[in-house]
Formats: C-alpha cells, structure tokens, sequence
C-alpha cells in the first residue's frame, strides 16, 4: 500500500483513529506517517479485550489507571492468580503519543471532564466560574493526558506519612518501588543507583527537543542563587530540565509501560468501555465479594474471590465506595442509601495543586514553542519518520524550579513554590490551551490578544503544599451522575499569602540578566476584575490568584491513608478499607497529604507497594525491599 493510500484511507477514517472530535491536517498526517512507517495504530499493537468474561477472578480491579495498571501487572505476575481490569474507558490513540499535543486531548472522549461547583474564591475567568478537571477516561488513565513530567516529591513528605501513623510509607520505604518502575534513559542519572534505575517498566528521559530558551532557564535559577540539580535525588530545591514519562521520544503511558507487556499472559483479563457502578458488599459480613459495572449497555456482575482492588482516581474511588454505602453516615442516608460502613473520611481532605495562569514574557527572538510555527506539516513529517524535533516537546515544558518563600523554613530542604517554566505560554498555544483552561473568549481576547501566537516565555508558580481542603458528595445515587466537587481553593490564608510570593518571584525570574537577554518583559495587562487595584500590590496579586486560578489536576487524598486512631481515615496503612474486608483502594486518593510536585510518579510509587502489600497478604511474603526486576521494554 502506497502513502498516498494510507494518507487517502486515514482522513477519511481519521475521526475513528484521533477520537476526540477536533481533526486537522497536522494529526491525520501524523496518523498516517506513523501507520505507515511504524504500525502503531494496528489494533494487533494493543491490549486484547476479554469477550467472555469469567464469572470470577481472584482480584477485580477497577480502573486501567497510573497504579490500577501496575497493580495488574504485578499482581498477574503469579500465574495461579487470574485478574480482571475494568476501564470506563477505551484505548489510547495514535494522537495521543505526540508530546506537544497533549492539550488536544482535554475535553474530549478521552477525559472524564469533570468540573467542581462554582466558588467566590477561585477560577473567576472561567466560563461560569468553574474550574476544569481534566482526568483520564482511558486505559492509562491520566498518564495518556498529561504532559509527562516525573517528579517524585520531596524526601519529607513520605516521612510525613510515615509520622502520621502509616509504617512503611517512609522515603526510605517508598525510594526501591519508585526506583522498581523506573528505566532511566539519562546516563549520567542512570549511574546513580542510590537514586535511580534502569530495566523498569516505566521509560523516563529528557525531551529531545530543547530550544534556546532551556539552558537559560537554568542559568536564571543560578542567577537568582539556586543550584542545578537532579530535583529527583538526594536534594529537591534548586533547578532542573524536566525528567518525562517518554520512550523514543513519545509518550509512555502506564498503559503502554505496564500492560502492553503482558497482554499475552493467560491469566490476564481486560474489560474496556465497563462502567463500574457498585461494590458488591455483604451488609451481615462486610466482605467485598464482586463488581457491578455497565457494558454494552447491560449491567453485568463479575465475583472476586479474594478482593476487589479500587484504582478509579481521587474521584472515581470515593464516589463509588459512598454508592456501595461506605462513606459518611448522614450524606448516605440523605440520599436513602443502605450503609453498610460509616467512614466519614471519604470524600474529605480533597487536595490539589494550583498555579496562577497567564503569567508570561514576551521576547524579542523566534526561539520558543509558537504552535501555529511548530505544528507544521514538515514537523508531523519529521515527528513520524525519525521521532524528533518541535512535536517531542511537552507543549513547551523545558524547565522546573523548586524554591522557597519566606514562608518556607530556608534550612530545609523542603520548598513551598514549584515553577513550571515554558518556552511557551497560554497566548502561543493557541485556542487549545484557552479551552483546556476553560477560559472564556473576552477575558483571554482583552489579556492576551494582542501577544498572541508571539514569542513568549511562560513561568507557572506551583503551591506545593496548600492547606486548603476540598471535599465531595454524591449528587445522587443514579451510579451515572457526576459527583458534586467542591475544590476550596484559596479559602486558607497561608495559600495567599505563599502563592503570592511565588508570584512575585516569577517575575523576578523574568528580570534576571539572563532572561533581559532575550527582550523579556512581564506582559503586564491589567486583568479584568483586578482594573481598579493599583499594579503589582499585594492586592492586586491576590486579585490574579482568585481570576485566573489554573488546577494542575494533581486531586488527591480524598481517602487518605491513616492508623484507626484518625476518625477520618479511609485506609489503614496496607490500603484495606476500614471495615470492609477484600476491599482496597490503591490510587492517588490515599495520599494523607499531597506531594510537592507532579504527582503521576508517586501514584505509579503507590500501585507497586500496593501491589506488594496484597503480595504479602495472599502469599506471606515480604516485599517490603521493592526489589528491582529486569523488563525488556519494548512497547
């Protein structure tokens, strides 16, 4: 079959292949490219779907996430055990290997699309004052939407959980299965073995397009008395190109990492587009005992022998156990349904990180990440034929900064700011950045119409720790209807005032020596609701806080994990639901605390101890070493 052919034969299929209802020439050329020169696209390449399911498996798990796809893995690696996934959602596409068009994906089939209720103290340029949350509806979950980074946390957050009353969750506990996962591409990382791995599961290594922008990036953090280092070793603050979940320059989902590899093992089952509704729990034993879910637009009912493993997400877990009548007594029985465990933690101590949008600088050099200059047809064609150039870059992300506010202990190695630096920003991505964010048409026309599509440079300032807490409810019990999401962003004092002088120091970013070499200059706009403060005043910052709030989508710790002396734990330090037997929840939902930084590598940390833990339940043994095992990778 010639190109021309296939290029024929892809636009008019390209609807079935991209999936996400917004096709241009540039993906159906890629779609085509990549047919032809590597067969990516061939569904022989991905996961087979089970026909037949079998009326029970030893363990059920729900959701084909960051940790619900390792705890597959793992767990299948005892070929007595038989276990059956269930995924609300279907495969990954072509598109979605492309790092550069990630934002392409929000709001589409492949995201859940969720958006929290409307509040004062947040997201007020967005339509309808509501933020979005984008999370993956897909086999990989999140990990097919986002853009890629690896960030482990810092050392003091596990140890925080450990001190918190959960044994075993300490960083010298959690660093083997971080280290477990990990194929490290970076040689000179690589040879770190105290910190790092090779001939894991997970691929991770630098994006192979850097532009101009990138090195300098680092020297401004110099400039501004910070250190280069590995943000992923022994110390956290300081300066870093960014470490991605990429294998050959393309996305390496948690699909493609961990259940590619096995899709040929006996005892693994999959069930894609099943929409798990329920838990089945005896009310007299309080014993998990199977799943109802949706398929084909029957409700069918699978039995779990040993237990039922929750990885749906910060969202998806605690809505499914409060409808399996585990969750906080008085909402339950509003909605008059049966309880069979009162946990008033779930739902509660909901976490995510935040950062202010539309901080950018324009410069005066064609040196970043325009997409209308870079997703060009000659790119798809270099991107499909070698995997190189402008369509390897996560949208821009080159660079991140850990530092510290004078609100951050400055003798510890424990940050309070994140920055992600672009050499991009929300006016050079076009109309897909603004969607994703969900901004509306006159506040990004009036602040950025006049720099878009120019040569920016963007700085994100990250809370790493926020003390505000949102929660969640059931709208109903109807299984299908969307949770109630009550982010609270802001609504703590100390976030202000921290988040603030992230700010502030962004712009000071903007002003090092470095920076003024390429033209930088802060695009200075007022913002509409902030008109009439006067400019750069701490009035005025905390305005922009509450317009232009923009959710990282790291939700979390919605079920945390605690000892039973902590009335709002869901789990107990083995991630078994209090009260419930051969229930687990194994997701970022457990987290007591959110990690400071991106959280996909510690979700992926999560899945292998979880896994483990069962390990160590059903078999007696310990697993506790995280011992490395070799994978040839090569999916």
């Amino acid at each position: 079959m010639s190109l021309a052919t296939i290029i024929d034969a892809t636009t008019k299929t390209a609807p079935v292949f991209f999936g996400v209802g917004k096709i241009t020439i540039i993906p159906t050329l890629i779609t085509a490219l990549v047919y032809f020169n590597y067969d990516l696209i061939n569904p022989e390449n991905y996961p087979r779907v089970t026909k037949e399911l079998k009326k029970s498996y030893d363990f059920v798990v729900i959701g084909g996430g960051s940790a619900g796809n390792v705890v597959v893995n793992r767990l299948t690696e005892n070929p007595k055990w038989d276990v059956l996934l269930l995924e609300a959602g279907g495969h990954e596409t072509e598109i979605t290997d492309v790092p550069i068009l990630s934002l392409h994906l929000h709001k589409t089939k492949l995201d859940w699309q969720y958006r929290p209720q409307p509040q004062e103290t947040a997201c007020q340029a967005m339509v309808d004052h509501r933020c979005c949350w984008t999370r993956g509806k897909v086999l990989g979950g999140s990990s097919v939407l986002n853009t890629m980074l690896y960030i482990r946390g810092n050392h003091r957050d596990f140890d925080q959980w450990r001190d918190f009353g959960n044994p075993g969750w300490g960083y010298e506990d959690v660093l083997p299965y971080f280290k477990k996962s990990q194929d490290q591409r970076n040689p000179y990382l690589a040879r770190n073995t105290r910190y790092h791995s090779t001939g894991g599961y997970l691929t991770v290594q630098e994006s192979p397009y850097t532009s101009p922008l990138g090195v300098a990036f680092l020297q401004a953090g110099e400039e501004m008395g910070y250190d280069i280092k590995d943000i992923n070793g022994k110390q956290q603050t300081g300066f870093s190109l960014l470490q991605f979940t990429m294998r050959r320059n393309s996305r390496c989902s948690t699909a493609k990492a961990f259940i590619r590899p096995i899709q040929l093992r006996k005892n693994f089952h999959l069930s894609l587009w099943s929409h798990v509704i329920r838990v089945l729990i005896d009310p007299q034993s309080k014993k998990a005992y199977g799943v109802e879910f949706i398929r084909d637009g029957r409700k069918e009912v699978v039995f779990a022998k040993k237990e039922v493993i929750l990885s749906a997400g910060a969202i998806g877990s605690p809505h499914l156990l409060m409808l399996s009548g585990v969750g906080p007594r008085i909402h339950l029985e509003q909605l008059e349904i049966p309880i069979i465990q009162n946990l008033p933690g779930v739902g509660q101590n909901l976490q995510d990180h935040i950062a202010i949008g539309g901080l950018v600088f324009p410069i005066d050099y064609e040196v970043g990440i325009v997409m209308n200059r870079m997703v060009t047809a000659n790119s798809a064609l270099k991107y499909a034929i070698t995997k190189d150039g402008p369509l390897t870059s996560s949208i821009g992300l080159e660079a991140v900064g850990f530092i510290s506010t004078k609100y951050a202990n400055q003798t510890d190695d424990w940050p309070d700011i994140q920055f992600m630096i672009t050499s991009s920003g929300i006016s050079s991505a076009g109309s897909h950045a603004k969607d994703a964010h969900g901004l509306t048409d006159e506040f990004y026309n009036e602040v950025f119409g006049k720099v878009n599509n120019r040569d920016v440079f963007g700085v994100f300032p990250m809370i790493l720790r926020p003390k505000s807490r949102g929660y969640m409810r059931l709208k109903s019990k109807n299984p299908l209807d969307y949770p109630l999401l009550y982010h609270n962003y802001l609504t703590h004092p100390e976030d202000v005032t921290v988040l603030r002088e992230g700010v502030k120091a962004a712009i000071a970013f903007g002003e090092t020596r470095t920076m003024k070499k390429f033209g930088s200059r802060f695009h200075s706009k007022p913002i509409p609701h902030c008109k009439n403060i006067p400019l750069y005043t701490d009035e005025y910052w905390t305005c922009i806080l509450k317009v232009y709030t923009l959710s990282i989508y790291h939700m979390s710790c919605s079920a945390k994990m605690g000892p039973a002396s902590d009335p709002m734990a869901v789990v107990d330090p083995e991630l078994k639901v209090y009260g419930i037997e051969g229930l687990r929840v194994i997701d970022a939902s457990i987290m007591p605390t959110i990690t400071s930084g991106n959280i996909n590598a510690p979700v992926i940390m999560i899945g292998e101890k979880g896994a483990d833990l069962i390990k160590a339940t059903w078999i007696g043994m310990s697993y506790s070493k995280g011992n490395n095992i070799t994978v040839t990778a090569s999916y």
